[in-house]
């Protein structure tokens, strides 16, 4: 199943679910399981820890969407308020575990370091108006591997660059957040 088709299934189960759909819900979540636990796994596996951390955290990821589902904007696709919710456990996770900053990949302590527990749904909106700020290549690029968790390969098909430049672009976009967030954080 391509991404495009997986997006639209996903999404058309959230929102019967939030119209009520049982079935429709347990759908979404049994669907979006293998997606987190792929998603945790490749990501906990750099850092040496285990399958059952992953598949803990996909529980709490789980049960994080189905007790915040009321917050998912219906206009919006569904995937990366997913995917920022998986993030989110993640960074908490490696604090609980007391992971040092030295274990984190680096494109991953940034976000660990800058995380605030009280702000979740205001940090949502706060990222999303800062990338609104980047250029399209470059949004384009975060947005499918940071946030939808495309390989460089499919996220180079979705925005219509090469790899070399997703990864470029990756890079010096990040590098652009870092400096719109501290700029923000001085005014």
């Amino acid at each position: 199943m391509d991404v495009r088709s997986l997006e639209t299934e996903l999404r058309t189960l959230m929102l019967a679910g939030l119209d009520g759909d049982a079935l429709a819900h347990r759908a979404l979540l049994t669907g979006l399981s293998s997606h987190l636990r792929a998603y945790f796994k490749r990501r906990l596996a750099r850092l040496g820890r285990s399958e059952a951390d992953a598949e803990d955290l996909v529980q709490e990821t789980l049960m994080a969407i189905h007790t915040r589902r009321h917050t998912y904007d219906r206009t919006q696709p569904l995937t990366p308020w997913v995917y920022a919710i998986a993030h989110y456990k993640l960074i908490d996770f490696l604090r609980r575990t007391r992971t040092s900053l030295t274990d984190v990949p680096i494109d991953e302590a940034g976000a660990m370091m800058a995380h605030d527990d009280n702000v979740d749904a205001e940090s949502t909106y706060d990222v999303e108006r800062l990338m609104e700020r980047l250029p399209k290549n470059m949004r384009c690029s975060i947005e499918a591997v940071k946030i939808d968790g495309l390989s460089i390969a499919d996220a180079a098909e979705r925005c219509g660059i090469s790899k070399s430049g997703v990864k470029v672009n990756i890079h010096r976009g990040l590098k652009a957040l870092a400096a719109l967030i501290a700029q923000e954080t001085r005014t």
